[in-house]
This record gives C-alpha cells, structure tokens and sequence, in this order.
C-alpha cells in the first residue's frame, strides 16, 4: 500500500485525468493483493469525488485533505470486507463520512457551539421560489457549527435516517431531529442576514 504522502501527491496531479470506466471486481481484487497500479487506480478515481464531501464535514481544507487521506488509507486495508451488497461508491462514501466523523470527535467538535433557542423562527423568511447556486449553498452550511453541520449534511443530503445518524454519532434520536431543525433555522438566520438580491434558497433544502 502506498504512504499517506504519495495520495497527497496523486490527487494533484490525477484529478484532470480519472479514468472514465471502472471494471470495480477487477479494481477490488487488485486492491485487494495490493497491487500498487490498481490502487492508484482506485485513487484517482473516487479521491475527486470524495474530496468535496470531506469539505463538506471538516471546514479547514487541509483538515479535510487529511480525512480524505486517512479514509483512503483504511478503505485499502478493509477492502475486502467490501461484499458487493449496494454500489460500491456507496460504500466508499459512507467510510469517508466515518472518516469525517471521527476526525470531529477526536477534535472535541462534534456538538454545538451556538445555541438558538431565542431565535424568532417566525422572523425569519423563507425563500420558496428562490433558487441558491450549489457553491453558494455549501458554503453557507460551511458556516453552520459542527454539530449542526454534521447531522444537516447527514440528513439533508447524504440521506442517513435520524435512526442512522443516532448510532453513528452516539446520539439520541430526538437529539439527532432537534440538530437538524436547529441547522435549518440558522441557515435561515444565514439568509435573512444577507442583501436582498442574494437572498436564494430552495424551500425543500431547509424543509426537508
């Protein structure tokens, strides 16, 4: 297997270039000997997409390269146990995610850091026609707390159940939807601070 180092490396110089099909039973068993070519095989291919997700979770982009790293790393080691039950991204994605987690507990920047309970929901508008530039939108829940931002993500895009998200993050249920309905109104508090003219949010981004 090759060092955390040479990823670093690999994903700068790959990214222009990932290959256009991937045979994964192939791909997975050459991993699985631990054949180098086929691991940077691996890496140029999903290391662009994964890269954005970690982002996603870990605010500081060096933080996020080294997750992205580090998941990498242990998805080589653990390869095998991959056993072709739902698509392969599917997986990888869900251990990066993992990744992202971990790196958050161990910062001790799991939970929440801003509390909104004086926050007038009912002041705050909503923007049902309005449409946000995806860029936009990722930075916008860049801005939300950890805590928050963990279980937004979870939720509203990367489809986990409150059941999910519980045992992933060693949470109540309860503890789990009040997060998320505390994520959405500090995303509307992030909107109604903006100028009039940048004002876009989908309804079913923050109503999900």
């Amino acid at each position: 297997m090759q060092p955390p180092g040479t990823y670093h490396r690999l994903r700068v110089k790959s990214n222009s270039r990932s290959p256009h099909h991937v045979n994964e039973e192939q791909l997975i068993k050459g991993c699985i000997r631990r054949d180098r070519i086929a691991q940077k095989y691996f890496y140029d291919t999903f290391s662009p997409k994964m890269y954005p997700l970690c982002c996603r979770y870990v605010k500081d982009p060096d933080d996020a390269e080294d997750v992205l790293v580090t998941s990498f790393t242990h998805i080589l080691e653990r390869i095998g146990q991959y056993r072709g039950e739902g698509s392969f991204e599917g997986w990888i994605k869900r251990a990066v995610i993992n990744e992202a987690l971990s790196f958050l507990r161990k910062k001790k920047n799991m939970y929440m850091t801003t509390q909104l309970d004086d926050v007038d929901t009912a002041m705050i508008p909503h923007h049902d026609n309005d449409t946000l530039e995806q860029e936009d939108l990722l930075r916008m829940i860049g801005e939300l707390p950890p805590g928050y931002r963990a279980v937004f993500n979870m939720y509203a895009i990367d489809g986990f159940s409150h059941q999910e998200i519980a045992a992933q993050m060693n949470i109540s249920e309860n503890t789990s939807k009040s997060q998320l309905s505390r994520a959405r109104v500090y995303l509307q508090k992030l909107l109604a601070a903006r100028e009039p003219s940048t004002k876009q949010l989908r309804h079913d981004i923050t109503s999900r």
